[in-house]
């Protein structure tokens, strides 16, 4: 991997707070470092209220966690972030996306197998990250799927992680896990 643009930060450019929360959540992660928190602490003020928001979308939001997962892989996969796929694949696998059926997210909408709410979500994510929108026919289809205030939380998830992702891959933050 090419060396990181910022590199990770330690308790100096994290401040004692971010230093031990950095360590915490390598710990929960398995890692000795979790890096995407070591680069971003060190940016204090969007640190702190940028991770409410990414564990809002990760954890209790109105979208089944599964669904979250898939949306996250895709996108991860869209953009080439290994960071993210490293981390979710794992995660994904906990909410019971096996590999199979990651590998099924990775081939997209038109793979063997997917149940319908899974190719219009697949869909949506492949207009939203392509295009920055997502079409009225695929909208009424994943409107099909997802009730208004999930609707809300797929277009937010989805941009959140391509966000993190352009974040990511620019920064070229160390991936975590060998």
């Amino acid at each position: 991997m090419t060396a990181p643009r910022v590199e990770p930060g330690g308790l100096r450019e994290l401040g004692l707070l971010g230093w031990l929360l950095c360590k915490v959540l390598a710990r929960a992660s398995g890692v000795p470092e979790a890096h995407l928190f070591t680069t971003l602490g060190q940016h204090k003020r969007l640190f702190w209220t940028w991770l409410p928001f990414s564990g809002m979308l990760l954890g209790p939001g109105r979208l089944p966690r599964a669904d979250a997962e898939l949306v996250i892989l895709r996108v991860a996969h869209s953009r080439g972030c290994e960071y993210e796929l490293q981390h979710h694949r794992r995660i994904a696998k906990r909410r019971g996306i096996e590999t199979d059926k990651q590998d099924k997210i990775f081939h997209g909408p038109d793979a063997d197998g997917l149940n319908d709410r899974e190719r219009a979500l697949l869909t949506a994510v492949d207009e939203l990250v392509g295009t920055r929108n997502v079409s009225a026919p695929t909208w009424q289809w994943l409107a099909r799927h997802l009730d208004r205030r999930q609707l809300i939380e797929f277009v937010t998830l989805a941009g959140q992680y391509d966000a993190l992702a352009a974040t990511l891959n620019t920064l070229r933050v160390p991936l975590d896990y060998g």
